[in-house]
């Protein structure tokens, strides 16, 4: 579980993040929704480390990772798995050696060792027959993929992800999707996920964070965001007609 409170965070004199509060649960996938510029982005790197808040705090699981020291830091940082927008895997580097790498980085493991990891993570991601294959030679779903195997393959505690159906088509998205939840459940992970599509909110929004202009204007899950009278939250959710037509449907459906 992640804890925020009051999270404040700006750059050169500009506030981003105005005083956040909210908890993100384990075993759940937590989305944080807003249109550009409400503060998704910094707020994510805050909770992985890389953007240091000027107020407030982030507990993961009880340890305030402001009160840790370098080393705690560095431990709990590795605890973390990320899956980037765009899956950012290296070019030259088989997909093998994609999710090797952070074994390489931060474990002390042989090698046979290493590759039994990574051969389990990339069946459990349904990739078969791909590990000598380099990036270009697969499908964006598959790249996306062997990005999240990559994120898991230390057994994270926390699994973040930033627009992880970025470039993909529906049908490939909502693959993606269900697999993110699914390993989220199996291994209990605290899994956060940045994103601005609606598919995504109506297919595993079991925690959802609505921000706009830096403050958490709202917050709940798939079924409430339907239920609001949040102007802001409605004019974000029904800007096409298509979610406009779910509302309906699930309006009539209570």
């Amino acid at each position: 579980m992640i804890e925020v409170t009051n999270l404040h965070k700006g750059f050169n004199g500009e506030a981003i993040l105005k005083g956040i509060t909210t908890t993100f649960h384990r075993g759940k996938t937590n989305l944080i929704i807003g249109t550009s510029g409400s503060g998704k982005t910094v707020f994510l790197k805050c909770m992985l480390g890389l953007f240091t808040p000027e107020e407030g705090s982030i507990c993961y699981d009880g340890a305030t990772y402001s009160e840790l020291n370098e080393q705690q830091q560095r431990e709990l940082r590795e605890q973390m798995g990320m899956v980037f927008q765009g899956s950012a895997l290296f070019d030259s580097m088989t997909v093998e050696e994609n999710v090797m790498f952070p074994l390489k980085m931060f474990t002390k493991q042989k090698k046979d060792e290493m590759l039994d990891r990574v051969h389990t993570v990339l069946d459990r991601v349904n990739l078969e027959n791909a590990n000598d294959k380099l990036p270009s030679e697969i499908s964006g779903g598959m790249q996306k993929r062997v990005a999240i195997a990559r994120a898991i393959v230390t057994q994270p505690k926390y699994l973040f992800c930033d627009e992880p159906n970025s470039g993909l088509d529906p049908k490939t998205a909502i693959v993606i999707d269900n697999l993110i939840q699914e390993i989220t459940d199996e291994y209990d992970i605290t899994t956060v996920i940045n994103t601005h599509d609606m598919n995504s909110v109506m297919e595993i929004g079991e925690k959802i964070v609505f921000l706009k202009n830096g403050h958490l204007e709202w917050e709940g899950d798939k079924t409430q965001i339907f239920k609001t009278d949040n102007e802001a939250v409605t004019e974000f959710v029904y800007s096409s007609n298509l979610f406009k037509k779910v509302r309906d449907a699930q309006l009539k459906g209570l």
